[in-house]
């Protein structure tokens, strides 16, 4: 159990009022929490690509607004109808929990018949709401954030570092549900479009789950060597060369006729059909990273209808994939440095810099620790 502390009067949290506009520190006022909320002090949040397309005017954000839904924290204030974490360990005030990136608005059909909460009608995600609204603090640059009613709470182990834990609820969530619905087997060949955050992660889960072989595909050198660490056994250089001579470099590795799963986490359209052309008849394709909007692309469909191809779209997760990631994580931080990927620690009046170092990928994740 971590520091009990009392709820203060106010708190701080970083604002900016429109797209591109500089980041501004905030005094905001702490209610006391509504029964089925949570008070959290925030230990650590950590900057996410989208973050940055939310920042950049590339994705609807409202403003005034505060960014970050990669967070852990410790609890301040429990409202008294949350008792236990999605798992059923009791939770108790000082614990450091980490919790999903998003909530929802009460039972649906999306929710009780079709199984997909994460796409439930009127579906909110924490850092994508305006300040104005109750009860302000509900994005992760910030002293302190509430969790909402209908969220997905966890415990976090005590042995896991705040680095290990808060790419949890997003990044590592998210490559669950990716390599889930990509069918990784036993024995598979899996290709990992980008070397980012989530392709690293990417590139473990895949091993974990059994892939005899891991190819990425990644322009900076410095990404392809720290793959290697994380489960790829080739690291492609795409630079220079067409979709179809790109497809099949790749593709003449997989042997015996090509990869079974290929995972697009580049947030880039245009890999789109080279990745189609590196599967094997039969094979799944999965796009984990274009989340905005008017990424448009032109490939020749006809492959996919003449090679059996399996096409599908990954957003957000499903609650048990947050606790598949939890575990992930708790049982492999010893076979992959998963620590070392949030490289780059900021105060929250220094989120202007962070955000500009991790819009220029000078560090893979760039944390804001209160």
């Amino acid at each position: 159990m971590g520091v009990i502390e009392a709820r203060p009067k106010t708190g701080k949290a970083v604002v900016y009022d429109a797209p591109n506009q500089p980041f501004q520190l905030r005094e905001f006022p702490l209610r006391p929490v509504k029964p089925n909320e949570v008070l959290v002090r925030i230990t650590m949040s950590t900057i996410c690509r989208s973050d940055i397309h939310s920042y950049e005017g590339r994705r609807p954000n409202p403003c005034p607004g505060v960014l970050g839904h990669e967070i852990i924290g410790t609890i301040v204030e429990l409202g008294q109808a949350i008792t236990h974490d999605m798992r059923g360990d009791k939770l108790a005030v000082g614990d450091r929990i980490t919790w999903s990136e998003y909530f929802i608005h009460g039972p649906n059909y999306y929710t009780e018949v079709l199984d997909i909460p994460q796409k439930s009608p009127g579906v909110e995600k924490y850092g994508h709401m305006a300040v104005a609204d109750d009860p302000h603090f509900h994005g992760g640059f910030a002293e302190y954030c509430y969790i909402l009613p209908q969220s997905w709470i966890l415990k976090l182990p005590k042995d896991l570092t705040d680095e290990e834990a808060t790419p949890v609820n997003c990044g590592v969530a998210t490559m669950i549900s990716v390599t889930e619905s990509a069918e990784i087997a036993m024995g598979d060949i899996v290709v990992v479009q980008g070397l980012g955050l989530l392709g690293l992660y990417g590139a473990a889960i895949a091993k974990a789950r059994g892939a005899r072989m891991v190819v990425a595909v990644d322009t900076v050198a410095q990404r392809r060597e720290l793959g290697l660490k994380f489960g790829v056994d080739v690291a492609v250089d795409p630079t220079g060369l067409n979709d179809v001579d790109l497809g099949k470099k790749v593709r003449d590795l997989c042997k015996p006729q090509g990869a079974d799963a290929v995972i697009e986490v580049t947030g880039s359209p245009d890999v789109i059909p080279s990745g189609i052309r590196m599967l094997r008849v039969g094979g799944r394709y999965v796009l984990g990273g274009v989340v905005n909007p008017d990424s448009f692309v032109r490939f020749d469909a006809n492959l996919l209808l003449r090679n059996l191809i399996t096409l599908r779209g990954v957003h957000n997760y499903h609650p048990r994939h947050l606790i598949e990631a939890l575990d992930f994580v708790a049982a492999n931080r010893k076979r992959f440095p998963f620590h070392d990927l949030v490289d780059g620690k900021f105060r929250l009046d220094d989120v202007g810099n962070a955000m500009k170092q991790a819009a220029e990928r000078k560090v893979l994740r760039a944390a804001i620790v209160p």
